[in-house]
């Protein structure tokens, strides 16, 4: 059931684990296994996801390609180092972004701030790409997450994608995060199967009715919903 909840949020707003393992650490889930196990899920889900808004012309093919380019050995390198790190430090270091991302867009959606206004136009040239791209990727190995959670509010605060194609462009990319960061926690024994099974049950057809149901909803809404939710994620994460 968590699973299904989760997947529907992942296709409405391209960000899985940001809700994923707070609501595995709800169920009493052990801080390594809730941070890892949502992986599996997202393999899947993420393609499924990124064809679907292809379908629409809402993926930014260009803008993935050269992000991809820098995130995903970045990722490998976050993920072999995700295991000394400890899971309860990992959900608090979850908790201090998702509150960060979160309380910015909410900002943005308050003030009615257009997305391409908010930040000087030097964060969109090509250098200052490839080094979110790394720190992205980096998060997105050392979290065990496709980097949704920061994909989406990047591409919407820092390059001014609307809300559908940021979410489009992000999973696409978090597809290409996603295998190698789940390859590299297998390899060091971090993923639990017996909880990953499961959640991949309900996430993969959440995913698709959350896919649907974007495209039906306007693209202000949801970026205020995103942000107020990301904040209540960050909070309890910090509160363990």
């Amino acid at each position: 059931m968590a699973g299904i909840v989760v997947g529907v949020l992942y296709g409405l707003f391209g960000v899985g684990s940001a809700f994923a393992t707070p609501a595995l650490a709800l169920l009493g889930v052990p801080p390594v296994t809730a941070v890892v196990a949502p992986l599996p899920a997202f393999v899947p889900s993420s393609m499924a996801g990124a064809w679907s808004y292809a379908r629409q012309g809402r993926v930014d093919r260009s803008l993935a390609a050269r992000v991809m380019v820098g995130a995903v050995p970045a990722a490998i390198a976050g993920a072999a180092l995700s295991p000394r790190v400890g899971g309860h430090a990992l959900l608090v270091l979850q908790g201090m972004v998702l509150l960060g991302v979160g309380s910015r867009l909410l900002v943005t959606a308050r003030r009615g701030t257009p997305m391409a206004a908010a930040c000087s136009p030097r964060w969109r040239t090509g250098w200052a790409v490839a080094g979110a791209a790394l720190a992205v990727g980096f998060a997105s190995g050392l979290l065990a997450n496709g980097g949704g959670f920061l994909l989406v509010p990047w591409f919407m605060v820092i390059l001014g994608l609307d809300m559908h194609r940021a979410t489009g462009t992000s999973l696409l990319v978090a597809a290409a995060l996603t295998v190698p960061t789940l390859a590299t926690h297998t390899l060091v024994g971090g993923v639990d199967w017996q909880v990953a099974g499961p959640f991949a049950l309900g996430v993969v057809p959440g995913a698709a009715v959350g896919g649907w149901l974007a495209q039906r909803l306007p693209t202000g809404r949801l970026k205020a919903v995103f942000g107020g939710l990301l904040v209540t994620l960050g909070l309890r994460c910090l509160a363990g």
